[in-house]
């Protein structure tokens, strides 16, 4: 299990938006909200890019949790989602400063049960076309995984899991949350 944590911690760490950032001209910790994270990046250089850099934070959670399913079993792979998310939310290499862990735990999320995870995906962008707000597609996945988990039957320990990754990412979206309260977040351009 330490292995796959500290696999996976490893592959979190992966800069997708600074790399992408770094394409379109933009320092994504630098400029707009300052998180290296999906949404960021979309407002930055637009739709191609954010989905560019989903796409990457997800395969940084997926790709660690299919090998440890591969190579082990399920709590390795859940050792991994932990590490993976980690990673991406506190990188050793830039300071403990992270992106928020969504779509590194979506990614995960969906190779440990593609089900819940699908269902995940239509709630995500159901939850943004209504409101136009990226924090509250990901706030309302934080919810639903760990409920689905727990609905389905998953073992005790992996719920835990499930609603600490999704805690985790929550916690991250603390700033999203106070302006949600005062009316101040951003919307998505449409």
């Amino acid at each position: 299990m330490a292995v796959a944590f500290v696999a996976a911690y490893g592959a979190g760490m992966f800069p997708t938006a600074t790399l992408v950032g770094n394409k379109i001209g933009h320092d994504p910790t630098s400029e707009g909200s300052g998180n290296p994270g999906a949404t960021n990046i979309y407002r930055l250089g637009g739709r191609l890019a954010g989905v560019g850099v989903a796409l990457g934070d997800m395969a940084k959670g997926a790709l660690p949790i299919g090998i440890a399913l591969l190579l082990w079993d399920r709590p390795e792979a859940m050792a991994a989602w932990i590490g993976a998310v980690a990673g991406h939310v506190w990188p050793v290499l830039r300071r403990f400063r992270g992106g928020k862990g969504m779509a590194t735990a979506g990614g995960g999320g969906l190779v440990l049960d593609p089900i819940i995870g699908l269902i995940c995906v239509v709630v995500f962008f159901g939850m943004v076309r209504l409101t136009r707000v990226a924090a509250l597609g990901s706030l309302s996945v934080g919810v639903v995984y760990p409920v689905l988990a727990l609905v389905l039957g998953w073992p005790g320990p992996e719920v835990v899991v499930a609603a600490v990754v999704m805690g985790v990412m929550a916690m991250r979206h603390h700033g999203n949350i106070v302006r949600l309260w005062r009316g101040t977040e951003r919307r998505l351009k449409r």
